[in-house]
């Protein structure tokens, strides 16, 4: 059973859902929150594919950060993100962060993404 903060937190994603939907030119920045790390992936809804997704468990970003639960992580996470994300050809994207208050290490993620070249 998921603790009562999870189910909240659920909750408030799936109200988000309704007003956010990624399309083919404007796909859906997805992130996802746990305690020691970030994972992040953007979302085609029309087709329903992923194009493309990483995680602070990525190899090259463990090297830099073994403990990716703060701040500092996330913001060299959204830099990495944005980077390869414009390599793949994603320039425009909605951002969906989850049900979590945009504050601490989404808001970190995010501006430094915006900062590496995303739009949102």
């Amino acid at each position: 059973m998921k603790n009562k903060k999870e189910l909240l937190r659920l909750r408030r994603h799936r109200n988000l859902r309704v007003k956010l939907s990624g399309t083919t030119e404007k796909p859906r920045l997805a992130i996802h929150r746990s305690l020691a790390n970030l994972s992040a992936q953007i979302i085609d809804d029309v087709k329903g594919k992923t194009v493309y997704s990483l995680s602070t468990t990525d190899k090259e970003i463990k090297a830099k950060f073994p403990y990716a639960g703060n701040i500092k992580a996330a913001a060299f996470f959204g830099e990495f993100f944005a980077k390869q994300a414009k390599e793949k050809g994603v320039t425009k994207v909605v951002f969906d962060r989850a049900g979590y208050l945009y504050h601490g290490r989404v808001k970190a993620f995010a501006d430094s993404a915006r900062k590496s070249g995303l739009e949102f």
